[in-house]
């Protein structure tokens, strides 16, 4: 079921489906009558790339989904564990260490980093499985870690989760009634927070690596379409399919009993 939702949720992101109408319609015009209709995909579909891939528009997707909670600022007095949701990652020695992480996962982590050295005495907890490399996302995240200063001790590896919805189960059975601060990316805190409320977490939100941004004055970076408003519009998106699947997935299961998924420590 993992591997379906992730195949078709890749299909349906924005890139895809824009190219997969303009070959059909291209196929139209090649190898049917029906030009005119095959002209008037592939329209819509190089229409639709620059519209994606354009900052006016971009923007005002993702900006009020990334706005929902502020930056997280330390008025709590106490705080037990920080817990740094997964991110994609690489295994490649011959770059830094820095660089084996993905953008949103060396972005989560920093604001990790920087959160538990406020509360002396808290634990990172860092998850996130090894999506087919040798190397779990948690336990690269780990490496980065103690290559950025923290203690070995300070640590906490959840090492098999593949999604938010087990990442909140697992960190609900391993933290019980401790304070939990949650870092993840700013367009996916809505949807993770709803994962942990509904495990019986109720962490306090820190949001990072916003990426809609008004302040954009230049007329040539905010009018001509860029790969990273793609970006934007992919993220809006991906957010969106995954809260439908999240209400789609609990009508399902409302007469079922939901497994609870252990929480599996290792070391770092």
């Amino acid at each position: 079921m993992f591997e379906l939702k992730k195949v078709v949720s890749s299909l349906l992101m924005p890139l895809p489906a824009m190219l997969i109408l303009g070959f059909f319609g291209l196929a139209l015009v090649m190898f049917t009558s029906k030009r005119k209709t095959g002209s008037l995909f592939t329209f819509a579909a190089l229409l639709g790339i620059f519209l994606i891939s354009f900052q006016p528009v971009t923007t005002k997707l993702l900006k009020p989904l990334e706005r929902q909670y502020s930056a997280f600022l330390p008025e709590q007095t106490e705080v037990d564990y920080v817990m740094v949701l997964g991110s994609g990652h690489v295994v490649d020695s011959s770059i830094p260490l820095t660089s084996e992480l993905s953008r949103a996962g060396l972005m989560r982590l920093s604001e990790g980093i920087r959160i538990l050295r406020l509360y002396p005495g808290s634990k990172l907890i860092l998850s996130g499985y090894a999506a087919g490399s040798e190397v779990s996302n948690a336990r690269m995240m780990a490496k980065v870690a103690l290559a950025l200063g923290v203690s070995k001790s300070d640590i906490i590896l959840l090492e098999t989760a593949q999604d938010t919805w087990e990442e909140a189960r697992q960190a609900a059975a391993f933290i019980q009634d401790k304070s939990l601060v949650l870092v993840t990316s700013a367009s996916h805190m809505k949807r993770a927070l709803t994962e942990f409320h509904n495990a019986g977490v109720k962490p306090t939100p820190a949001p990072t690596n916003y990426l809609a941004q008004t302040e954009i004055k230049q007329a040539w970076e905010k009018y001509t379409p860029k790969a990273r408003y793609l970006e934007q519009t992919e993220r809006y998106w991906h957010e969106t399919l995954g809260a439908w699947w999240q209400v789609l997935r609990d009508n399902l299961a409302k007469d079922d009993v939901e497994p609870v998924a252990e929480a599996v420590e290792t070391e770092v």
